[in-house]
């Protein structure tokens, strides 16, 4: 099992997720890093493990906003041996004149409106789908969720409602997208609370998890991720 931590980037800085309510991120405080610089956090969560791959989400650019472009940058030169997962909410139809060798791109089902264009880059190693999910509500077209075959290798299960709650992780979901995504790696996303919450995702076959507030409050460690 893959773990990969994340960081939330909102007006250049790194900010606490919780339950998808982005109005109310504020720039995180953390024992792991002195400020809320996005290299500073990254660092100290390196500090914990050393990561292969950094899930970016960056939330001005998602809200239309701006963009982390030079935030980007600085982590690319800063941890050269990381590979980053970015969430920008870009449209499928546009990827292909964003990605580039240092990264890779998630397509954020809440920011498509073409399902067949997410189609076009199912072949393509460098894309993830992140189904998105509101509650119970799948957030993008439904033919999205509707047609795994679709689906590009890798795909991510995001319940927004349990980022940084503390709620463990939405099992029953992640179940059911296992049962038709055929042979693509799944990604859990929200609600991983500590090793136990990783060991059961293991048991049902989920590739890797993403993780932060477990990672910043001290209940994911060291040990925990090499157990995995």
């Amino acid at each position: 099992m893959e773990i990969i931590p994340v960081i939330d980037l909102k007006g250049g800085v790194v900010v606490r997720a919780r339950m998808g309510r982005r109005d109310q991120y504020r720039p995180i405080a953390t024992p792991l890093a002195a400020t809320s610089d996005p290299v500073d956090v990254a660092r100290g969560l390196l500090s914990v493990f050393p990561f292969r791959t950094l899930y970016v989400a960056d939330l001005d650019a998602i809200e239309g906003r701006g963009n982390c472009a030079p935030v980007l940058a600085r982590l690319n030169a800063a941890f050269p041996q990381l590979r980053l997962w970015v969430d920008n909410g870009l449209e499928a139809a546009a990827a292909r004149a964003w990605l580039d060798g240092a990264s890779d791109l998630v397509l954020g089902s809440e920011a498509q409106r073409d399902a067949g264009a997410v189609e076009g880059l199912k072949s393509d190693p460098r894309i993830i789908l992140s189904l998105d999910f509101r509650g119970d509500a799948f957030i993008g077209p439904q033919a999205l969720l509707d047609t795994p075959e679709i689906w590009p290798r890798r795909i991510i299960v995001m319940t927004l409602a349990r980022v940084g709650s503390g709620a463990g992780p939405d099992l029953e979901r992640l179940a059911a997208i296992r049962r038709v995504c055929g042979d693509r790696r799944v990604y859990a996303a929200g609600g991983v609370r500590h090793a136990g919450d990783l060991a059961e995702l293991n048991r049902h076959g989920i590739a890797g998890a993403l993780v932060a507030s477990a990672l910043h409050d001290g209940r994911l460690a060291r040990a925990d991720i090499e157990a995995l």
